[in-house]
């Protein structure tokens, strides 16, 4: 039988090639296989096993974890864990899965962070539009609000996924998942400048490849790019705490509810597999009202 190590490696690949998963995905597995496997040869077996693990040995783990994780964290790990071990009833190795009845941790559910509609104003209106960089960067900023991509998916947006004149993007989204995500009036007037006067420059005539934002060298932006110039513009800004690309996605799902839209056509925009991921921003909306509420209501107690 093959050891436990390499199972983990044998499921990584089946997800890569048949779910599709990015790279940042599978890695972040791995990291939490590997995990339990370092605390499982130190109180089980010198040389683990599948067949090493129970649902009492899960169990210990958490309690091993709860000492230095948060509970969010020790959820995503037991995810792992159930998805893993569900991997191996399939392929004949564990007769059955000692995740699945393990109970997730409670914990109290951490709302996404959001940005009101004067600091995303004031966010926006940061980058220098004169500059080849300033116009890329406005192009982002204005695209991440407009459309709630995932930064992953802002980074791997190409030329021909980029339709502006009907005015919508063509996404890959988690597990190679394609979607069509609408554009503003304003993401699309910052994309045009960005695409005339800003990534000519950039590229310099050089031979590049189709990907939508590349950095000054007209390579292909990455991620830790877009992070960086997110951060950048927040301080400029006067926005005195973290700002993220995924702030932004909060903040577009957030400012949409708030203005009516519906729960299905907010996944759809978001690609979200499930409806459960969509509706932790009616909590988010709720929280808001009852705070103005509570602020301006002649009868509302303070």
């Amino acid at each position: 039988m093959k050891d436990f190590d390499s199972w983990v490696d044998l499921f990584l690949g089946h997800l890569r090639v048949e779910r599709g998963l990015s790279e940042h995905t599978l890695n972040a597995y791995g990291r939490d296989l590997r995990d339990f496997l370092l605390f499982l040869g130190e109180s089980v077996a010198e040389s683990p096993g599948p067949g090493d693990v129970d649902g009492e040995t899960i169990r210990s783990y958490l309690n091993y974890l709860a000492g230095t994780c948060s509970p969010r964290t020790q959820a995503r790990k037991l995810s792992a864990l159930r998805t893993f071990f569900g991997f191996l009833v399939r392929e004949g190795v564990v007769k059955v899965n000692p995740a699945k009845k393990v109970s997730f941790p409670k914990g109290r559910r951490e709302l996404p962070n959001f940005l009101s509609l004067d600091e995303v104003a004031r966010l926006l209106a940061a980058p220098d539009n004169e500059t080849p960089i300033g116009l890329r960067d406005r192009a982002i900023l204005e695209l991440l609000y407009a459309t709630g991509i995932r930064v992953s998916e802002l980074t791997g947006l190409t030329l021909e996924r980029v339709k502006i004149d009907p005015g919508f993007l063509i996404v890959f989204g988690k597990g190679s998942k394609e979607r069509v995500v609408p554009l503003g009036e304003y993401a699309i007037e910052a994309l045009n400048e960005y695409l005339s006067r800003g990534r000519p420059v950039l590229i310099k005539g050089r031979n590049t490849s189709p990907v939508l934002f590349v950095n000054k060298n007209g390579r292909a932006l990455t991620r830790l790019g877009v992070w960086k110039l997110i951060k950048k513009y927040a301080r400029m800004a006067g926005i005195n705490r973290d700002v993220t690309p995924h702030v932004l996605r909060h903040t577009f799902a957030t400012h949409l509810l708030e203005h009516g839209v519906d729960l299905r056509s907010l996944q759809a925009m978001l690609g979200h597999a499930t409806i459960s991921s969509t509706q932790v921003y009616t909590h988010i909306v709720t929280k808001h009202l009852k705070e103005v509420h509570s602020r301006y209501h002649p009868r509302s107690k303070s």
